[in-house]
């Protein structure tokens, strides 16, 4: 059976906006299905590098809030810390990053939370025995929470093609070694350059297999080390350092798995807006000139019918002739516009493996609304 995602475009009228047509696909799609009453509700976005202007408005996520707030939820915005060394790597810098992009209390009605912590340490094991995450490290904000709704802005990604939903709900509210689980198979490493002998990677070593080298740096012994990554999640300087060996079809199909990780057992909703599609992710500090015009808001209870159809969408819309789409190769009106800009990254192995874990279908029905 198709799953149902709800669409509607950019065209207004003067009495009826973007933010009313936003309220009227929450209304079409029924997510007032969900018993919000006195419920703990998670709102998973992205907030965004500073430097980069392509991210959500908040004037969209105020609106989700009131929305969950007039049903009587209590809503706070969450994300985690990045696993990359930069201005969200840790709570402090994340917070102010967040507020200094309009995720506030005053622009948005309600409180940011950094799901993992201070320093991404406070995750929460889930057990799922998927194919490749048997346990994915989540967020203890994020696993605590009674609903689930996520809030994506669609673009495209350098490490898995497009992002959107999964990529959201996936990577998005793994703790730092949950992202450190997902993008790489190996153990991490030590950058001696950026290393100042604090001593927090070797109090947080659980195998005890980091010490100081001769030169006063830290060193990894990798005979003891198991790869969990707490070192990563707890250097502040960059110093010890993921090193991103996965293939992108299997950090897809892990990122697929924390998505499932994260929803499992709990009510979810989940919207898309397809504006300002940039070719790179929002983590950059930087965006370029997006690949198509806007093009809507869609949403769907079935993440993967969801950021099917948003691909699709994408796809189906004309491209724009000053973007990097026209950069390289000569691009076609009928060529995937994410294959084009990311050849070497296999998107499509995200949706397939989500659908065989049964997080979705990539089956739908667009349904339009004004």
């Amino acid at each position: 059976m198709a799953s149902k995602v709800f669409f509607t475009d950019m065209r207004v009228l003067p009495d009826y906006g973007l933010l009313e047509k936003l309220d009227a696909i929450m209304k079409r799609a029924k997510m007032d299905s969900i018993d919000f009453k006195d419920k703990l509700v998670a709102i998973k976005i992205t907030f965004a590098e500073r430097g980069n202007m392509a991210y959500i408005r908040p004037g969209y996520i105020a609106r989700v809030v009131k929305r969950i707030q007039e049903l009587g939820g209590k809503p706070f915005l969450v994300d985690c810390n990045t696993l990359y060394y930069g201005s969200r790597s840790n709570a402090v810098d994340h917070l102010e990053t967040a507020m200094l992009n309009g995720f506030n209390r005053i622009e948005v009605g309600c409180n940011a939370l950094i799901a993992d912590g201070l320093t991404g340490l406070d995750s929460t094991d889930i057990s799922i025995d998927q194919k490749h995450v048997k346990t994915a490290k989540i967020g203890n904000a994020i696993a605590a929470a009674d609903i689930i709704i996520s809030v994506s802005h669609f673009k495209g990604h350098q490490g898995t093609g497009f992002g959107g939903t999964l990529k959201n709900v996936g990577m998005g509210s793994g703790s730092r070694r949950g992202k450190m689980e997902m993008h790489a198979a190996s153990k991490p490493k030590i950058k001696e350059e950026n290393c100042v002998a604090c001593g927090k990677c070797i109090q947080h070593c659980s195998q005890k297999a980091i010490a100081y080298n001769k030169n006063k740096k830290a060193q990894i012994d990798y005979s003891k080390c198991i790869g969990c990554g707490q070192c990563v999640a707890s250097c502040h300087y960059g110093a010890a350092a993921a090193i991103y060996d996965e293939n992108s079809a299997t950090v897809g199909e892990k990122m697929a798995e924390y998505a499932y990780a994260v929803l499992l057992g709990k009510p979810n909703f989940h919207i898309s807006l397809m504006m300002d599609i940039s070719p790179e992710c929002d983590c950059w500090s930087i965006n370029d000139q997006a690949i198509t015009p806007n093009i809507g808001i869609a949403a769907s209870f079935d993440p993967v019918a969801l950021d099917r159809a948003c691909v699709d969408l994408v796809n189906q819309a004309p491209a724009i002739a000053t973007s990097i789409l026209f950069d390289k190769a000569a691009y076609k009106p009928m060529d995937d516009k994410f294959d084009h800009i990311h050849p070497d990254v296999t998107w499509r192995d995200t949706l397939t493996h989500a659908e065989e874990i049964g997080l979705g279908s990539q089956t739908y029905e667009l349904v339009k609304i004004r």
